[in-house]
């Protein structure tokens, strides 16, 4: 197959842990044709299907910490050819949060591309109809108790009724402006101010939960079915948050009875929206996120259990892009 990621800079990844360079890897293992661009590659002009400039890329066989010879580029000068997305066998849309304006219009061209008639995964209509918090309002049972608002005082009356809570941010990522109030209430009516700018933007509040503790899980969900193991982000010393990018600490272990029963609930209505890959994040046994723009966490997954994440997603690509022949 031939084989296109929109991802960030190539000479940004970090391949001793970057799931889009496991994926490369094992694609390229397989025999597949490797181009990759940044979604600013991306134009689209009356009479011309959507095009990409891409590179056409070989992976030098190198990886880890530090290395950034990993790939090498056919094309010198310029680096970047034209190609059009419906002459691919696969789009792969990997570009990394935050999903701002410039993410959106980048679905709209690849939706464009699959009206063309691209393969394109993860689906862009189904990236922009699942906001990687707010998605899980559609499975309420499976949620601890949540508010959504930008009312200061709805919060306040939230933190009355449950006493110790988690404020954050709709568009956050990575842990990014991450608050627990506690039963004391302090600095409350602050952190409200911060997150919801005098009631201009809107924030989420949920009941804080004691098991992140154990870890904030990531439940990779592929092709509908779950990976067998999950990440646990375990907060570091005086932390609240496992982020990895926060500091926390991963460790892969199997999936326990909720996480499964999440992940099967799920997985079978994601993957018939078109989310080929989705990472849910679970603490305890509630549902606290469904990340469908770049789930990560392959590498980690992979080197603790042996389980191979990347076999197990590029298994699921070749077949979604045979049934969609």
């Amino acid at each position: 197959m031939k084989l296109l990621f929109v991802a960030d800079p190539l000479e940004s990844f970090k391949t001793h842990k970057d799931s889009t360079f496991a994926m490369m890897r094992e694609a390229a293992r397989r025999g597949h044709t490797l181009m990759a661009c940044e979604p600013k590659d991306l134009r689209w002009q009356r009479g011309e299907p959507v095009t990409g400039f891409v590179r056409d890329i070989t992976l030098t066989g190198r990886s880890g910490y530090g290395v950034h010879d990993w790939f090498t580029a056919a094309q010198q000068t310029p680096d970047e050819r034209p190609q059009s997305l419906n002459g691919v066998d696969a789009v792969v849309m990997r570009k990394d949060p935050p999903f701002d304006s410039e993410y959106f219009y980048a679905t709209h061209l690849l939706g464009q591309a699959e009206r063309e008639g691209a393969r394109v995964f993860n689906k862009p209509a189904a990236l922009r109809d699942h906001p990687e918090k707010l998605a899980i309002l559609e499975f309420p049972e499976w949620i601890a108790p949540t508010l959504v608002t930008r009312d200061a005082a709805d919060v306040r009356r939230f933190h009355a009724e449950h006493h110790d809570i988690i404020c954050k941010p709709l568009d956050g990522m990575g842990g990014m402006g991450i608050f627990r109030v506690g039963p004391d209430g302090m600095n409350l009516g602050s952190i409200v101010e911060t997150l919801n700018r005098d009631g201009a933007q809107t924030l989420m509040v949920q009941k804080y939960l004691p098991a992140i503790a154990h870890g904030d899980k990531r439940v990779l969900v592929i092709g509908g079915r779950p990976v067998p193991f999950a990440l646990a982000r375990i907060p570091q010393g005086s932390e609240i948050r496992g982020n990895l990018a926060a500091g926390g600490k991963g460790v892969a272990q199997p999936l326990s009875g909720g996480d499964l029963a999440i992940a099967e609930a799920l997985g079978p209505v994601l993957a018939a929206r078109g989310l080929l890959l989705v990472g849910l994040d679970v603490i305890g046994d509630r549902l606290t996120e469904i990340n469908v723009t770049s789930p990560t966490c392959f590498a980690e997954i992979t080197e603790q259990t042996g389980f191979d994440v990347a076999a197990m997603f590029v298994d699921a690509l070749e077949a979604a892009v045979a049934a969609a022949r």
